[in-house]
Formats: C-alpha cells, sequence, structure tokens
C-alpha cells in the first residue's frame, strides 16, 4: 500500500496488526512524524508507526525498527484468513506480503497430508493449512527462538494444537535426525537459502515422492525471465537425484526492487530411473 503525503515521491508501507512500517526509499527526505501522521490518519486501527532501518537480513531474518509515533511497542496480533497472529515484527519475520501465498497454498494440501514447514517464522503457513485444510499434521520448524514461541502461542490462540507441532531448530538438522521420509508436501519460504536446503526436503518426503513449494529471489535484466532463473537454479541442484518432475508451476509472487523478484516453484516428484530436471 502506497501513501503521497508530502511530495510525488510514492511512500511503501506494511501493516502488520495494528502497527504500520514504513519501508525504507533510498535518498527520500520527509517529516517521518508527519508522515507518520497522515498514516494513522488513513487507518484508524494503526496505533504504532515505526520506520525500518535495516534491510532484513542474518540467520533469524530480523530487521532494525525505528519508533515514530503513537505506542512505543513491536509487539501485535495480526488477522489473516480468519487466523490470529501474535508477532513481535522486530525479532521475527513477518511478512503480510504473502497473504495470497499462504492461502494459495493451503487450498493444495489434500486430506491426511502431513506436511513440514522448513522456515515457519510464527506459524502462519502453518496454522493457515491446518485451518484451511484437512492435512493431518503440520510440522512447523525454524532456528529462531522468539519465532518458536510465537507459533506455540499461536498454534493455541488458533485451536489447532495436536495439528501444528512447533520444532526449534536447523531444518536440515531436523529432517536429518526426526523427520525422515515423513512429509507429503515441503514448504520452503525462505528465499536466497531454499534451494540450498533441497536435498533435506527431499529426503523429507515419503519415498522421495510428493509436492515442493520453493521460493527464490532472483534478478532478471530486461528480456530475462525470472522465472527460467529460479526453474534454471533448481533444475540444476535436482540432477543429483534420480527423480521425475511430474507436474511443476512457476509464478512471480512480488517484485522486491529494480529487476528484482520473488518467485515460487511448486514442484510435484516420482522417483525414476533416471534424472529428469526442470
Amino acid at each position: 500500500m502506497t501513501v503521497e503525503p508530502l511530495s510525488t515521491s510514492r511512500i511503501s508501507y506494511d501493516i502488520i496488526g495494528d502497527i504500520a512500517i514504513i519501508k525504507p526509499i533510498p535518498g527520500f527526505q520527509a517529516n517521518m512524524i508527519e508522515l507518520a501522521g497522515k498514516i494513522i490518519a488513513a487507518n484508524k486501527h494503526v496505533r504504532t508507526v515505526l520506520r525500518q532501518v535495516t534491510p532484513v537480513s542474518g540467520e533469524y531474518r530480523t530487521r532494525a525498527l525505528d519508533w515514530i509515533l503513537g505506542e512505543k511497542k513491536t509487539e501485535t496480533v495480526h488477522r489473516e484468513h480468519g487466523c490470529w497472529f501474535k508477532v513481535d515484527v522486530a525479532r521475527v519475520y513477518f511478512s503480510p506480503r504473502l497473504i495470497y501465498e499462504r492461502i494459495r497454498v493451503a487450498k493444495k494440501v489434500n486430506p491426511g497430508e502431513t506436511v513440514i514447514n522448513m522456515f515457519a517464522g510464527a506459524g502462519c503457513f502453518s496454522i493457515i493449512i491446518a485451518k484451511h485444510s484437512r492435512a493431518s499434521k503440520v510440522f512447523s520448524i525454524d532456528i529462531n527462538p522468539e519465532a518458536a514461541r510465537y507459533t506455540f502461542e499461536n498454534v493455541y490462540l488458533n485451536k489447532v494444537e495436536g495439528r501444528v507441532s512447533t520444532i526449534l531448530g536447523d531444518s536440515k538438522a531436523i529432517v536429518e535426525l526426526h523427520l525422515r521420509e515423513r512429509a507429503d508436501r515441503v514448504l520452503m519460504p525462505l528465499p536466497n537459502m531454499a534451494i540450498t536446503y533441497l536435498d533435506a526436503a527431499i529426503a523429507a518426503l515419503k519415498s522421495k515422492q510428493g509436492d515442493l513449494h520453493i521460493y527464490d529471489f532472483v534478478h532478471a535484466k530486461k528480456g530475462e525471465s525470472p522465472l527460467q532463473e529460479t526453474l534454471d537454479k533448481i533444475g540444476l541442484r535436482l540432477r543429483q537425484f534420480e527423480l521425475n518432475v511430474i507436474r511443476k508451476d512457476a509464478r512471480i509472487v512480488r517484485t522486491i526492487g529494480p529487476n528484482w523478484y520473488q518467485t515460487v516453484v511448486d514442484l510435484t516428484l516420482e522417483k525414476a530411473s533416471r534424472t529428469n530436471v526442470c
């Protein structure tokens, strides 16, 4: 969403619960308090305005935030697809811009499936799957202790205890130790890193057969296809496995900067006598 309160420059901000977060725009100068006041005036439920001062980064996918106006807090409760998510936006990764992706994936889950979410954050994908499908079990993994704590709380907040299991740790190690060949479907919503975890995701599938959802960030110049860039990277990794890709679908999730895109590839895999790549 955008607002143009002070100049012709377009200001981008996210709303998570009752917190608005102004996204950084290189070179843009403005009176942030005045801007924050206009955001609150335009969104009556917003009680806090923060400014993002660093990109999302690090193992925990967090960002530095400055308070601008309203209540001095970083914790909120966000509602999406009939679910409630308590989250601290300074301590846990959360993006409201994946609202369509979360329900899109949930609608693909078949009755009785076991799902592994390798990079769960506050549990949004996991809980929406549990609420909007008839999955038998969702294993929700994250390496960030704060993310695991909020997921555990959100599981009870949304009454999906028993169907969603919260696991703290590195998903590759968790799969190797506890979840080999347990999943019908594996989610990998960690662009940049997801493809490097592809071997663990395949190990998690029952008999190396099932569905994967692989997210990526790619750079594509004019005339280049961001989807093909992602497919090429995945195909290169898949060559080490004796698998057939029996179904694939790729889509651009969103534009994240000049010539930069977030993409997702949905794959259905089965064993094969020879490798079949993207």
